[in-house]
């Protein structure tokens, strides 16, 4: 049995805190039983692991959240990305075939998908653990996780089992699937909660040589590294809808415990255990309002009621609860470049661009690395880099040359010139770039760990911490 855990989407619904970079599941606005401030993912993953999870466990996940993960969950996390974003169905698709091809799984391999922002107890792990057992006892193509509903909601996909009611046993282990019905009106919520149908929480499991052979079936390659140059022209379809409702044979484990989609800021604000994150004066005449700012200028909030404010460097949010899912629709038009962003190595955060005829392009950055991190060896054919060390100390690598670095030393980097930085105590600097393109491709990397940059350096000396003094 193997775990693939699903890391996509942009989380527009969490806007201004969330974007194409950091979506809702990197998000450290919960708490573990520590009280220390933990995102989605981290929750899940803590939770796997509190419940000895048995298999390999897999996260796919797009180019874009590479530096998240490893930065929130370690660097041993296996990882299958996704070239591009294309959907659950092309991204479920790739997994299966890089477990066939490169990790040689057997075809009668048992494969669990689940959302990696999932909000769920412990015993929803354990009860994942029934799916191996259902598919085997079932001969089913696919055994899915249904959530008993607790009110008529419209926010939700429904499983419609195939028996009705009186014809039931007591607490079956799964239940055939009749139909599915995505996002109903609220009157049909009623008559499917009638007909005891469950939510859809986005889990399932199947055999592996099942989607095998639904992919030659489709004329797609089953073959890996065949199916990653394809990528680009798989159809942008869920897994639900092209597979999963197009199943001879699906049954549904219930599940009756708690389960969440924490996908607005209405539910999200529900589990968290403070009302204020960030620099935030939360008045005492404010009621049922949640505060959440990464500014450093302070945020006041008094008399409102019912409301979430959302502070971020890409822009405030201001909304009723019940209505702060509408900014997915307005944030949709909204592609600019993301002024806050969490890497392996540390954060940045964007103080100013501006074009000016004289340099181009000029963006400044605050960048923070943690102690021991690094950031790759690299240089650029189309911009130079000015940094200026605010605190910590480093060691600063130009052109194969290493000297230590610290508060008060001005780094210039010419176009061309090679260049890399390894924190020896969290560090922090001002960096301002100037050139005709200041964009991701411009980066050449020449290594990541620093190990493998010093491989490359000619004066690989270890500074003394006292030369600086």
């Amino acid at each position: 049995m193997k775990l693939i855990l699903l890391s996509g989407g942009s989380g527009k619904r969490l806007w201004p805190l969330s974007n194409d970079v950091r979506s809702k599941q990197f998000l450290k606005v919960l708490h573990n039983p520590q009280g220390e401030q933990e995102a989605m993912v981290q929750r899940v993953w803590r939770q796997l692991a509190e419940t000895n999870w048995p298999s390999p466990v897999y996260i796919s996940s797009s180019d874009a959240h590479v530096d998240l993960i490893h930065s929130q969950l370690g660097e041993d996390v296996s990882l299958i990305i996704e070239p591009e974003k294309r959907d659950t169905f092309p991204a479920i698709s790739l997994a299966a075939s890089f477990l066939h091809t490169c990790e040689g799984a057997s075809l009668d391999e048992i494969v669990i998908i689940m959302p990696v922002d999932a909000y769920v107890e412990l015993s929803f792990m354990e009860k994942m653990k029934e799916l191996e057992n259902v598919l085997r006892l079932s001969g089913a193509d696919l055994a899915l996780i249904g959530v008993t509903p607790t009110y008529p909601s419209t926010k939700y996909g429904y499983i419609v089992p195939r028996k009705a009611k009186e014809e039931r046993k007591e607490s079956p282990l799964y239940y055939e699937v009749h139909s599915f019905k995505e996002k109903p009106s609220t009157e049909k919520a009623k008559d499917l909660l009638e007909r005891q149908a469950f939510w859809n929480c986005g889990v399932f499991a199947f055999r592996l040589g099942y989607l095998i052979r639904e992919l030659a079936e489709k004329n797609w390659p089953t073959d890996y590294h065949v199916l990653l140059q394809q990528y680009g022209k798989l159809p942008k379809i869920s897994f639900d809808y092209e597979i999963v409702e197009k199943a001879e044979k699906v049954v549904v484990v219930p599940y009756s415990e708690n389960w969440k989609d924490l996908g607005t800021w209405n539910t999200l604000t529900e589990e968290m255990n403070v009302e204020a994150v960030g620099r935030v004066h939360l008045d005492e005449s404010c009621s049922n309002t949640h505060v959440l700012s990464e500014l450093d200028i302070p945020v006041v909030t008094i008399g409102l009621a019912n409301t979430v404010v959302a502070a971020s460097p890409d822009g405030i949010l201001v909304a009723a609860k019940e209505k702060s899912h509408l900014v997915k629709d307005i944030a949709m038009d909204w592609n600019h470049r993301p002024m806050y962003e969490e890497k392996r190595w540390g954060w940045y955060h964007v103080l100013h661009f501006q074009k000016t005829e004289e340099k181009g392009e000029v963006l400044t950055k605050r960048l923070h690395i943690h102690a021991g991190k690094n950031l790759s060896y690299q240089y650029h054919h189309k911009r130079s880099e000015v940094w200026m060390v605010v605190s910590g100390e480093g060691e600063f690598i130009l052109d194969d040359q290493l000297r230590f670095v610290g508060p008060g030393d001005v780094l210039e980097i010419p176009v061309g010139a090679k260049h890399s930085i390894r924190a020896l105590k969290d560090l922090e600097f001002i960096e301002v770039q100037m050139g005709s393109q200041l964009i991701e491709e411009d980066i050449v990397r020449l290594g990541m760990t620093w190990r493998e940059i010093i491989e490359q350096v000619a004066n690989p000396y270890q500074p003394k911490r006292d030369a600086h003094d």
